[in-house]
């Protein structure tokens, strides 16, 4: 997911970070710090900052980014909006599409200021939350939400009425990561800073939070992960046993029950493990 140069007319990203670090535990806001947070918001919306960041294979949270977008809030006085033939009343306004960006906007798509989407998406009737990130030839399908400081690959599909959870606290927090060529059903859900490695497919009701268990079920003996669905996966829900005081229920959990063929085209691939697998969508 390749980012836009950043402008040299702009504060570079170190003193931007100390300022907003500063304004973070100041009682009292000065100029300067305002001016920081509306810096940060600012190169969030061009695509020039991130909320996360790949380096060297390891996704690295910009706590200071996090904190830019709180402080933001906090500086920001709820106003009325006009969008078209629609009008609201939020403290973030949002983005105004001129064409330019080269990003299919359906009408009733929503993306707030402070997000990204890089030129080839597509936007169905969805919103996308300030410090989102969303690749090139991704799909937003109808009424997804992508949730504050969730980052989406590249040639991604976010099937209809699936949710991205939003992680803006704790600042520490790691957001929710869907790395490039990511297919995910219809109504799934994936929360609490969850990564969804390149290339893996989540059947349709696939529902992932930081706690649930992904059981990889490929081998002999089954594979337990937290928080991660590998490289290319193939994912549909499932259930596990839990002893509670009543007795033993099943409780939700994701299984791992195939793998993603390696393919020079991608929409073959995914053809082939949705078909093999018998994966709904």
């Amino acid at each position: 997911m390749a980012k836009v140069a950043r402008q040299t007319s702009e504060p570079a990203p170190a003193d931007l970070a100390g300022e907003v670090d500063e304004a973070f535990e100041a009682s009292t806001l000065a100029p300067r710090h305002r001016e920081a947070v509306e810096a940060v918001i600012a190169g969030l919306d061009r695509g020039e900052l991130r909320v996360a960041e790949k380096k060297a294979d390891v996704w690295v949270t910009n706590v200071w980014v996090k904190k830019a977008i709180l402080l933001y809030f906090k500086i920001r006085q709820a106003e009325p909006i006009a969008s078209g033939a629609f009008s609201f009343c939020d403290k973030v306004p949002v983005k105004r599409w001129t064409g330019g960006e080269r990003v299919r906007v359906v009408p009733q798509a929503i993306a707030r200021r402070g997000s990204f989407v890089e030129a080839g998406a597509i936007l169905m009737p969805s919103f996308v939350n300030i410090g989102a990130y969303v690749g090139s030839g991704t799909m937003v399908d109808t009424w997804v939400t992508v949730g504050s400081g969730a980052q989406v690959g590249r040639d991604v599909h976010l099937a209809g009425g699936m949710g991205i959870g939003g992680v803006l606290e704790p600042v520490q927090a790691s957001p929710v990561i869907i790395e490039d060529n990511v297919f995910i059903g219809s109504r799934c859900i994936v929360v609490e800073g969850v990564q969804i490695g390149e290339g893996a497919v989540l059947g349709a009701g696939v529902v992932i939070t930081g706690s649930t268990k992904i059981i990889d079920v490929r081998a002999d003996e089954p594979r337990e992960y937290r928080g991660k669905v590998p490289a290319n996966a193939v994912v549909i829900p499932g259930t596990t046993p839990r002893t509670f005081a009543a007795g033993t229920y099943g409780v939700p959990c994701a299984l791992i029950v195939g793998t993603r063929r390696q393919s020079t085209s991608q929409k073959t691939s995914l053809t082939e493990a949705l078909r093999e697998f018998n994966v709904p969508v």
